[in-house]
């Protein structure tokens, strides 16, 4: 085996572990794909459709990914053609012409034709030659008003066509844009060079036809400034389908160049000239047109003629858009004198890597942990590509990581009835393991809202109305525990607890608590080894009803409580603050640790334990404040203090 074949496939090991093995990439996408579609109704509903797009939603993880969110209206009706007016209803939609003459290849200017529907387009319009245009700057000020209500989202500000944002230490990028069904003029050569080439295949090129494209409210930037009317195409859903389309090695090797762009090109520069778009455009044009061999034991020459294509494409300051090659995606940063001297000093760089070699990856510290060895010692055991398997418990954790992530919004009659009908629907396709996963997981959160939602609205108080309340509120409850992770079943020791029946809360308690003891329980952090003999033969689903944990409440401290079982009730407490003290993060995740601390703090308190409550207020304080509670914090310390000076 030649050196490079040996290195490559290192890399190849090295990359799965750092980015990902095609069964975990597989499944981060078809959870988000899935969370879409059941989603989607209430979308509809609420007139505003979302679609999680980027490099998170391809089936990247690393710690600097940002979380990238298309939304868009489905009344408002963009079209390339007067004739396709005639397919809407003109009473319902706003219908919006796009005009590409006298705009820069890969823009448009968006038209309204008929009368603004919502107050969101009537204040964005602007005359210009007869008619009325679609003003990109007044759009993007109303995503930036609209997410500046979101008080969780912080150090706002517009960054391109998105409002940019920090929600819990991960920055967001929110495109309010418009939807078209129909794919622009110029991407008619597009089409001709996919059925040239065969890339994609023909159900991924009729699939991404069928979805059309989006605009998104920016212009091209240029030496005087950006023009107000221009909307630029963006082709996110299509380019999304392409990259689930790559095979593994394909993927890998795309994520190694955002590796080497970040780590090495781009280090300790604030305004880069290359960004990891212009890596993902490199691989579609290589992919379809290049003469490539994409394997794991190529994959150094795979990311070598990629980087000769981006160098070259820079030394001679043109980037053609996969979809669209008259736009040069360059054009943008070289009208101006900073852009042309970044350009100049980035060619100077690249030459140097070029002249470098292959070699050039050992500058990024990560690249360079997973091939030196390699290159260092001859006689160095290049793990088998077949045995690069994961353990279960290593994929199940994974899996984990990324359902706990789903949240809908739920939150009344209307919108439980549409994911509920949409989760009824989708049950009974034919659906992959991760899929069923997913579906599990939704279904019983929202027969849990939908319970309570049903509670809280409940106001007739007679005998048969609250016997017949408890017993639909109980049931859905009980579902909700069957088929969701193991401690599911403790909202129903919550219903128990509200409705004063502390008994019945206490045995579920203990029955969760029982189940908890278990060698599988998966919650933050496994025992591995213990878990793969566990669960040997079980199926994703049961290993997941069984094994999974997502949160446990401090019910059974005010059950013994109420129930006057002091003993047992001082002893849960001082389980619960012991555990709290020492544990480093694997039963009690960071991210909950101050409202963890607080809930504590409210249980001592009830008790009357006030100098217990007010240090693990404290304690609350002093935690990073992700769950953004020190408001409650500070009313509730100032609570047990007055009560401590009386």
């Amino acid at each position: 085996m030649s050196d490079n074949c040996r290195v490559s496939e290192a890399l190849y090991v090295g990359l799965c572990d750092y980015i990902g093995t095609q069964t975990e990439v597989t499944a981060r996408r078809e959870v988000m794909d899935m969370e879409e579609i059941i989603r989607k109704p209430v979308d509809i509903h609420r007139s505003y459709i979302q679609m999680d797009s980027g490099s998170h939603r391809e089936g990247f993880r690393f710690k600097s990914s940002d979380i990238d969110i298309m939304m868009w209206s489905p009344n408002h009706k963009v079209i390339t053609d007067l004739s396709q007016s005639s397919v809407y209803d003109l009473s319902k939609h706003t219908i919006i012409l796009t005009e590409d003459t006298d705009t820069p290849p890969g823009f448009v200017r968006l038209q309204l034709l008929t009368p603004p529907r919502d107050g969101d387009i009537a204040s964005s319009v602007i005359p210009f030659s007869d008619g009325m245009y679609i003003s990109n700057v007044k759009w993007r000020q109303i995503i930036l008003t609209k997410i500046s209500e979101n008080k969780t989202i912080t150090n706002l500000k517009t960054h391109g066509p998105c409002a940019n944002g920090f929600f819990i230490h991960k920055e967001a990028d929110y495109a309010l844009c418009f939807h078209c069904s129909y794919w622009p003029r110029l991407s008619c050569y597009w089409k001709q060079r996919c059925t040239l080439h065969n890339w994609p295949l023909n159900h991924v090129f009729y699939d991404i036809l069928s979805n059309g494209c989006h605009f998104v409210p920016v212009g091209i930037k240029t030496a005087d400034d950006e023009n107000e009317l221009d909307w630029r195409l963006s082709f996110s859903q299509a380019e999304q389908k392409l990259i689930y389309s790559m095979n593994h090695t394909q993927f890998l090797c795309y994520g190694l160049l955002k590796i080497f762009l970040k780590e090495v090109v781009n280090r300790n520069i604030e305004e880069p000239f290359l960004c990891s778009y212009f890596a993902k455009t490199t691989l579609f044009w290589l992919i379809q047109i290049g003469n490539i061999t994409w394997c794991p034991n190529n994959l150094l020459d795979c990311f070598w003629k990629c980087f000769k294509y981006l160098y070259h494409c820079v030394h001679r300051g043109v980037l053609p858009n996969f979809f669209i090659p008259q736009n040069n995606m360059f054009a943008g940063k070289l009208s101006t004198v900073r852009g042309a001297r970044t350009r100049q000093c980035l060619l100077e760089q690249l030459n140097g890597y070029y002249e470098m070699g292959v070699t050039c990856l050992l500058q990024s510290t990560t690249v360079r942990a997973m091939i030196e060895p390699v290159i260092c010692n001859s006689f160095f055991r290049v793990e088998p590509l077949l045995g690069h398997i994961k353990s279960v418990a290593y994929t199940d954790a994974c899996i984990n990581e990324e359902i706990c992530c789903i949240e809908f919004p739920l939150g009344n009659s209307r919108t439980n009835f549409l994911i509920l009908r949409s989760i009824t629907v989708l049950s009974n396709l034919s659906l992959t393991e991760y899929e069923t996963l997913t579906l599990q997981k939704c279904t019983a959160d929202v027969l849990v809202k939908t319970a309570f939602f049903y509670l809280n609205s409940l106001t007739e108080n007679t005998n048969k109305a609250v016997y017949r309340s408890d017993r639909l509120i109980g049931n859905l409850l009980k579902l909700a525990g069957r088929v969701g992770d193991v401690s599911r079943l403790l909202y129903l020791a919550m219903y128990y607890y509200r409705t004063c029946r502390y008994r019945e809360a206490l045995h579920v308690t203990a029955l969760v608590k029982s189940r908890l003891t278990q060698p599988y329980i998966m919650y933050h952090t496994v025992y591995r080894d213990r878990y793969n003999e566990s669960v040997a033969g079980w199926s994703l689903s049961k290993r997941m009803r069984k094994a999974l944990v997502f949160s446990v409440h401090m019910l059974s401290v005010l059950c013994n409580y109420r129930l006057g079982n002091r003993s047992q009730c001082l002893q849960s407490l001082t389980d619960l603050q012991t555990m709290l003290l020492y544990d480093v993060g694997e039963y009690v995740p960071f991210y909950t640790r101050d409202i963890s601390w607080q809930i504590l703090g409210i249980c001592q308190h009830v008790v009357g334990d006030l100098h217990g409550a007010l240090q693990s207020y404290q304690q609350s304080w002093r935690q990073e404040p992700y769950q953004k509670i020190q408001n409650a914090i500070s009313y509730r310390s100032a609570l047990v203090l007055n009560q401590l000076n009386q």
